[in-house]
């Protein structure tokens, strides 16, 4: 909604707060700066309380060159709320301003253990660049209101210490995420997650029952269907399961412009994971990385996918990583990844079938003004739909329920019929993506990788 749109809204409801923060949010970002403020003032005076306003507000006067009256406002609302995300994550920004690396890293992780939403690589990469890195010895320099430090120590045991940590930050990136996730966070999908449980958690969980058998721990498991149906999020997931240290790692965090530099920075990530293990190590879109050679011209690709094979090859050095790829298009992987001893498990997950579309709309509904909710029906009329998918079915409707809120200057609750109307606007994205998966698995399928593709689609060979 547009600035004047909000400007009229306020005009029928002039004390409600969430439309003063959104119009004091808009003028900000038309560079309104007095008026945005006298906006944030007038919520505070409203509401003294209001988080949101006074970080708001500080970020303003920071932008205004009062760096230090912008900390102290800071300092303050976080003595009466520690528990202030937002205002830990701008007081890390004004950290590394004044050149105060590790306090602003410290910041910053506090604003993401209390919300990973929060998560901001670019700053996070600013701030291990000037230095600003967790302490080998598992203690962090903490920074209290008055300007002292003191040490404080660590929950978690860092599994890097010396070299390691400075491999860490020499490749410029953490991709260590804490893996706070579980099965009970995703929605449905029953008959994956027990594969997944056979499959990867029984291995990893009872090592040496399956050394009894002369079966490692860990191995390479390949996550495999359409965009959007929660393969990062069962990742995530199954690393909470077996309480392993989780990796992620994209294109970005291996590829090089240098010669030889990617093959390095690959083999550094292993390295790492192996020196944390227990842990997962999960490649998103690893088609990028894992390209049939064929059809790579240039010899430098050709090296980079020599090198992925030798390090997921190495079972002795692996015992205990488990290496996971999640891919949209898995006929497009060089098919040395899928033989024994590498990727050689794999797992289809399909779209959300009733009961899983039905725990995923529940999900969205929480925090939500919603009523009526009829998960049942609604779900229904998304057959097909992808997780993602789902997520817009609610934008949609909740961004046509706003538009009347700001119009009436009041909550207008969100209903079952309401998200079956918005369902109508989105088209499944799975579809495309069965299209070619169908013609893979007809006539592409020799060695029976897409089984699971035909038996979805009811299809016999």
């Amino acid at each position: 909604m547009d600035l004047n749109s909000l400007r009229a809204a306020l005009e029928a409801s002039p004390d409600n707060v969430p439309l003063l923060l959104m119009v004091a949010t808009a003028l900000e970002d038309e560079f309104e700066l007095e008026e945005s403020r006298d906006m944030l003032n007038r919520i505070i005076k409203l509401d003294p309380k209001n988080a949101s306003a006074q970080v708001s507000l500080a970020r303003l006067i920071d932008l205004e060159g009062r760096t230090s009256e912008a900390i102290l406002r800071l300092e303050s609302l976080l003595e009466k709320d520690d528990r202030c995300a937002s205002a830990w994550l701008l007081r890390a920004r004004l950290a590394l301003k004044e050149s105060e690396a590790q306090a602003a890293r410290d910041f910053y992780e506090k604003a993401i253990e209390i919300d990973q939403a929060l998560s901001d690589d670019s700053l996070l990469e600013q701030i291990i660049k000037s230095g600003g890195s967790t302490s080998s010895k598992g203690k962090r320099a903490m920074m209290t209101s008055s300007g002292d430090f003191f040490e404080e120590e660590d929950d978690d045991t860092d599994p890097f210490s010396g070299l390691d940590a400075v491999a860490a930050r020499d490749l410029d990136m953490e991709f260590r995420v804490k893996a706070d996730k579980k099965f009970e966070d995703v929605g449905g999908m029953e008959a994956v997650k027990e594969d997944i449980r056979m499959k990867i958690i029984h291995p990893l969980k009872n090592p040496d029952l399956f050394k009894a058998y002369g079966k490692k721990a860990g191995g390479g498991v390949l996550l495999y269907g359409p965009p959007g149906c929660g393969k990062t999020l069962l990742s995530q997931a199954t690393a909470g399961e077996i309480k392993a240290n989780f990796f992620s790692v994209g294109l970005h965090q291996v590829l090089d412009m240098y010669i030889g530099e990617s093959e390095q920075k690959l083999h550094r990530i292993f390295e790492l994971a192996r020196q944390a293990a227990p842990s997962v190590l999960f490649f998103d879109e690893i088609d990028a990385l894992a390209a049939d050679r064929r059809d790579l011209r240039g010899s430098a690709g050709r090296t980079l996918i020599n090198q992925f094979l030798t390090e997921i090859g190495e079972e002795d050095a692996n015992e205990g990583v488990l290496i996971l790829g999640a891919t949209n298009a898995p006929w497009h992987l060089d098919s040395a990844f899928l033989r024994p001893g590498r990727f050689d498990r794999l797992i289809f997950v399909p779209p959300p079938d009733q009961a899983a579309r039905e725990e995923i709309l529940k999900i969205h509904a929480k925090e939500k003004p919603v009523v009526a909710l009829e998960e049942s029906a609604v779900a229904k009329k998304c057959d097909g739909f992808s997780g993602a998918d789902l997520r817009a079915v609610f934008d949609r409707a909740t961004e046509a329920k706003l538009d009347e809120a700001m119009k009436k200057g009041k909550i207008i609750p969100i209903t079952g019929k309401d998200l079956i109307k918005s369902s109508k606007q989105v088209k499944p994205s799975t579809r495309k993506w069965f299209e070619s998966a169908k013609n893979y698995a007809l006539y592409a399928n020799q060695s029976g990788f897409y089984d699971d593709v035909l038996n979805y689609l009811g299809i016999k060979k």
